[in-house]
């Protein structure tokens, strides 16, 4: 299933907030009106996961400068996060959320389970109006680099502020020339 554009699905899923040591609730509500980065991986206590998501805790500061949230979502329940932030050194020290998709409703609405009914490692930035910008899917065995996601939030800003512009490869800020596809650039890059 083709991501990139479609609307965030409906969803209402409890989770577990690090940065407060509490449970609250998270729908697809909350993630208006900001940048979201939803990292999606295949379960708590493992040896992959909490490596990825120690890294975006690295950029949640920045990521959070930019205007930007971020939620971590596997099929695992809120109090299962909840254990292993208590007990991972590593996942101890996230701040965002971490939601809880035990039913799959979300991992599944977006076709991330895997057939073994976990998630896909996956990571998704979603622009202000709940529509996915970017997706990135990898092999169970293959972590992603988290920092990555300052540069897609920042091109998403960028290219949703500047219609007709392109952000090329490399990309990292303003200060770097963009694209503006037409016809005088046909065959000359």
């Amino acid at each position: 299933m083709a991501l990139i554009g479609k609307t965030l699905p409906e969803f209402k899923l409890d989770a577990y907030n690090p940065a407060k040591d509490e449970f609250v609730t998270v729908s697809n509500d909350d993630m208006k009106g900001s940048y979201t980065v939803l990292i999606f991986y295949p379960a708590d206590f493992t040896f992959v996961c909490p490596t990825e998501l120690e890294d975006m805790q690295e950029s949640y500061d920045e990521l959070k400068s930019l205007g930007a949230e971020v939620y971590s979502v596997s099929v695992d329940t809120h109090f299962v996060h909840k254990a292993w932030h208590d007990n991972s050194k590593a996942i101890g020290k996230i701040k965002y959320t971490m939601i809880g998709d035990s039913n799959k409703e979300l991992t599944r609405e977006l076709g991330l389970l895997d057939d073994s009914g976990k998630a896909h490692r996956a990571t998704l930035v979603i622009d202000p109006d709940n529509v996915i910008q970017t997706v990135e899917i990898n092999a169970d065995g293959i972590g992603r680099k988290a920092n990555v996601n300052i540069n897609k939030v920042k091109a998403a800003k960028y290219v949703a502020e500047h219609p007709g512009e392109a952000c090329p490869a490399k990309w990292e800020s303003e200060a770097d020339a963009t694209l503006t596809p037409g016809l005088d650039l046909v065959g000359k890059i």
